[in-house]
């Protein structure tokens, strides 16, 4: 009988794919993963397995290797043509071969093929990669393990050759046949605080008395129902530095590898300056794709991604500064705007906006962006008021096109588990912009806010690099000259270092210099020229997946020219690229495979519950043995949408006006308890109007039943206190003694400091 034994797909086909094991060693801010997939084939054919796995943006995959009954066979980085070639011939002869690539269209999905693996016979195949761990807001250094690939909504006929068109069969979580297990270990110089995750893992292990290292491991039994997070924190982490590694021994001079690699990190002490901010075109533009009405995350009550974004964008409506132009763009597979051309920001179109957002719905079918950026982007500019993009996408779609995108000032916000972090980082990065990920029990409202602070910081200009290097030795910067730069924000730079190095111990000198408001600011760091040696090339393969980053823009979006240098950069340092890929042939087979070869697509889970109800995973069953492998995301998802401002905090911020203001009315006195006549038998100052007491009492009581959300209101907040100055001026301090009787509070009267 067909599938009679071992591990099953919907299909009741034997899944070769058993494990996957992850060892994670992260140092600093940097992570070195190994993650290993181990294959059994338990049928009486030999098998070609193909298994389709999303990795970071940021990861440099730089080894790929197999373990074939003992004996290691280490693949070549070819061509990535050639290496395809190379792969059919073997196995159309009864090699086995093995084949890694990156998807031709989407960086953060990778395809592993197992060529003709023999009936009963196992093989483990190992790769490994680097990659730079981002830095929260909260000083947490946020490594991912992504588990999760959800499908990516594309044109038909618009993908050639992708991965992404692979039929993957589904399976519900818990019969997802095969296993993760993970191990890490953590160092830094700065002593570690604490380890969290999203994840039950096991408990921390301290492995040295001053706490500079450390090890924990994924609980057993994850259910592939969320990517694996964590979160690091040091006891420091905004110390700028330079690291300087030494080359390989055995490459010549004269090139990336051969010789020494720096990499700088600058965290840019940008003074604050609240009094000016900047009054730009504000442009957002809201994902309504069907996947929209899923969770964000699998608790239970959790609020959909659609209830989110719509409460976000209530809050950024009523951050905005006075005297700004704004418009929204909700899009799917078509798009709509709110306003034929970008308002100026009043107390009726704020409101129109709010009322519109209210009936967002998620019924737009797939994720389009490129067609609203594109209208966006060729209206006219108005005068005096920089264009800023906010894009927040349900990102677990997207095609090709949507990935080569030329714009200025976008800040991108991927949601939910899956989400394309090419895209999303694609997007920041070529429009210097920022990009975040929220997951989990993220809030997707203080994210959103965080960067709207950034949009809001005066522009730093002409910045530059300026090296002080011994003569004969010069810095060739492997990154893209830095365009953008925000306060709080770590940046991190990466650079070759030519000629003769000196043989004393010796210094050189980084600056990073910039102006501000007319001041000019430097950052400079001394650094000690004594390369260090390190057998991973961890900052060489670093910086050689930074260069490719930038001329990368994949297969038929390249220039002829940049392709032949991110050839030359991807070949010579093992770091894979769209035009490399890896194989690995075991040509010591003493005799062909024999017989007929079945191929099997490794499955993967479904995520979201509403695919886990009776009906719909009968359906699936049904479907899958007629033959169907993939079925779009958005006919399965059943969530209701609740009201939006369920909470009194979100009661109140609905309730203020364009300037800041709030009224004193019926529907204020509901949110702070207290009834209108002892708010206007309380009202200290006569000579203030009534909306300046109000505006106090709103503000009081956003510090004292907020504090917790207190990002998510801090710049409507700065609003309404300045507005409060401008109308009750010397009596705020009368008004605030008064609100923190009233309402039982103790806020600091410094909170109304102008």
């Amino acid at each position: 009988m067909e599938g009679s034994c071992g591990l099953i797909t919907l299909q009741k086909k034997p899944v070769a794919l058993k494990s996957i094991s992850v060892t994670l060693s992260i140092h600093e801010f940097v992570a070195c993963v190994s993650a290993t997939l181990n294959y059994e084939n338990e049928e009486k054919v030999p098998l070609e397995a193909s298994f389709v796995f999303p990795m970071d943006e940021d990861s440099a995959v730089y080894s790929f290797e197999a373990l074939v009954d003992g004996k290691k066979i280490v693949a070549e980085l070819q061509d990535k043509m050639e290496a395809q070639h190379k792969y059919e011939d073997a196995i159309s002869q009864g090699q086995e071969a093995y084949l890694l690539e990156e998807d031709s269209d989407s960086r953060d999905v990778f395809c592993c093929n197992v060529g003709n693996l023999q009936p009963g016979s196992k093989v483990e195949l190992t790769l490994r990669y680097v990659q730079e761990l981002p830095l929260d807001a909260d000083g947490a250094l946020r490594y991912v393990l992504p588990a999760i690939l959800n499908p990516r909504y594309h044109l038909s006929g618009q993908l050639e050759d992708s991965c992404l068109d692979i039929k993957t069969p589904l399976v519900p979580l818990d019969e997802l046949p095969y296993t993760l297990s993970m191990v890490a270990t953590i160092s830094s110089q700065h002593g570690i605080q604490r380890v969290h995750s999203n994840c039950p893992l096991s408990a921390v292990e301290i492995l040295a008395d001053d706490k500079t290292s450390a090890q924990v491991s994924l609980a057993e039994g994850h259910k592939f129902d969320r990517d694996v997070e964590l979160l690091i924190y040091y006891r420091e982490v905004h110390s700028p530095r330079v690291s300087v590694e030494a080359g390989m021994l055995e490459k010549k001079p004269d090139s990336l590898m051969g010789d020494p690699s720096v990499m700088v990190s600058f965290y840019p002490n940008i003074p604050e300056d609240e009094a000016s901010v900047t009054c730009g075109e504000f442009v957002f533009l809201m994902d309504c794709s069907g996947s929209m009405q899923c969770p964000m995350n699998n608790q239970d009550g959790s609020q959909s991604r659609i209830e989110a974004a719509q409460e976000t964008l209530i809050l950024l409506l009523k951050s905005l500064p006075i005297g700004c132009y704004f418009n929204i763009y909700q899009f799917g597979s078509s798009y709509e705007e709110f306003f034929p051309e970008s308002v100026k920001y009043t107390q009726q179109t704020m409101e129109e906006a709010v009322n519109r957002v209210k009936l967002m719905r998620a019924d737009l079918g797939g994720t389009e962006i490129l067609a609203p950026l594109q209208n966006i982007y060729r209206k006219p500019s108005i005068p005096h008021h920089p264009l800023q993009v906010g894009i927040g996408i349900d990102l677990t779609e997207g095609h090709r096109e949507n990935e080569r995108i030329n714009v200025l000032e976008c800040f991108s916000f991927g949601i939910g588990e899956g989400a394309s972090t090419s895209l999303i980082k694609s997007i920041a990065r070529v429009s210097g912009g920022t990009s975040e990920f929220i997951t989990g029990k993220d809030r997707m409202q203080s994210k959103v806010l965080r960067s709207l602070k950034h949009s809001l910081q005066p522009a730093v200009e002409d910045i530059s690099l300026r090296w002080n290097l011994p003569p004969g030795v010069s810095a060739n910067l492997l990154s893209p000259e830095p365009t953008v730069i925000f306060r709080g924000q770590r940046l991190i730079l990466y650079a070759r270092l030519t000629g003769k190095m000196p043989a004393a111990e010796a210094t050189g000198e980084v600056g990073l210099k910039y102006t501000l408001q007319g001041k000019r600011f430097e950052d400079k760091l001394t650094f000690s020229l004594k390369p260090k040696p390190d057998a991973d090339l961890t900052i060489h393969r670093l910086a050689a997946k930074s260069f490719i980053q930038t001329k990368d823009l994949g297969l038929t979006q390249t220039s002829a020219m940049d392709k032949k240098d991110v050839l030359k950069i991807s070949i010579e340092s093992g770091v894979i690229s769209s035009f490399t890929a890896f194989i690995a042939i075991n040509k010591e087979l003493k005799k062909p495979v024999q017989g007929p070869r079945a191929y099997r697509q490794i499955p993967r889970p479904v995520l979201y519950k509403a695919f886990r109800s009776p009906r719909i995973l009968s359906y699936l069953r049904y479907a899958q043995s007629s033959g169907a492998q993939w079925f779009p995301l958005v006919p399965f998802f059943y969530f209701s949408l609740k009201v939006i401002g369920g909470t009194k905090l979100m009661q109140l911020i609905d309730l203020q006006k364009a300037n800041g203001s709030w009224d004193l009315n019926e529907d204020l006195t509901k949110i702070l308890g207290v009834s209108l006549e002892d708010l206007l038998a309380a009202h200290p100052a006569q000579h203030v109007d009534l909306s300046g007491w109000a505006t106090a009492l709103a503000v009081v009581w956003l510090h004292t039943h907020g504090k917790d959300q207190k990002m998510e209101w801090e710049l409507l907040e700065r609003k309404a206190v300045a507005w409060i100055h401008t109308q009750a001026g010397s009596t705020v301090p009368m008004l605030v003694k008064a609100a923190n009787t009233l309402l039982k509070s103790s806020v600091d009267p410094a909170v109304f400091a102008p």
